[in-house]
């Protein structure tokens, strides 16, 4: 399986940051957030990456190169002026092949393991992977029912960012700016989306006091291995 990281966010709220750093390359643990991307995805034989990037772009492809020295081999989609998540996976279909894919929000964190990325069933065109809401989505985002995608409800969870999608679900799509969900709509309401929840930790890095929170979370975890050590 290949794997696209989406990495061209300007990353508004974590200004002042992301004026000079591009959101993706903000370090967290002591790496930046794409490098534990980076990491997971290697170190779950997940070799083949494709990432796209705009604002600050350059910093991206300097940091990573062509993989080497990663474990992993990277190839580069660049949007100019940014495409919207769905339209950077359109971009980018011709260099992640014919067969299912995962795609991954280059600005979260999770201690997800990424060698359980579900396979893709019969008919199914996505498999999702939801979160228990964070305090700042309360009312999530969509509900699961018999293991399939549905329109948010009373139990609605949170999506994370991280999902394995057939390449015909963005078949006949012209590159534009659009979003993922909106790509979904269809084969949503066919039931052909599937969806599972994950309990690992996972936090979207999109305002500087969750940022905050992570890295004191980390910092922690060290001091608590050293400790142990």
């Amino acid at each position: 399986m290949k794997a696209m990281i989406l990495a061209a966010g300007r990353g508004e709220r974590l200004r002042p940051i992301t004026d000079s750093t591009p959101k993706p390359l903000v370090d967290v643990g002591g790496k930046s957030l794409l490098k534990h991307h980076i990491d997971k995805l290697a170190e779950s034989g997940i070799r083949q990456l494709v990432i796209n990037h705009a604002h600050l772009g350059e910093q991206i492809v300097a940091a990573f190169g062509s993989g080497d020295g990663h474990g992993v081999e990277i190839h580069y989609s660049a949007e100019q002026p940014a495409l919207e998540t769905g339209g950077a996976v359109i971009k980018a279909l011709s260099q992640l092949g014919d067969a299912p894919f995962a795609v991954i929000n280059g600005d979260v964190y999770t201690e997800y393991d990424f060698v359980q990325l579900p396979q893709l069933q019969g008919q199914q065109l996505a498999h999702l992977l939801l979160v228990p809401n964070p305090e700042h989505n309360p009312q999530g985002d969509f509900s699961v029912a018999d293991g399939l995608l549905r329109p948010k409800g009373d139990d609605s969870l949170t999506f994370s960012g991280i999902g394995v999608y057939h390449p015909s679900l963005f078949e006949g799509l012209e590159v534009t700016s659009i979003r993922l969900p909106e790509i979904w709509a269809d084969a949503l309401v066919e039931g052909r989306i599937a969806a599972s929840v994950i309990s690992d930790y996972w936090c979207d890095v999109g305002t500087l006091e969750r940022l905050t929170a992570l890295r004191e979370r980390l910092v922690g975890q060290s001091e608590d291995t050293a400790h142990v050590g």
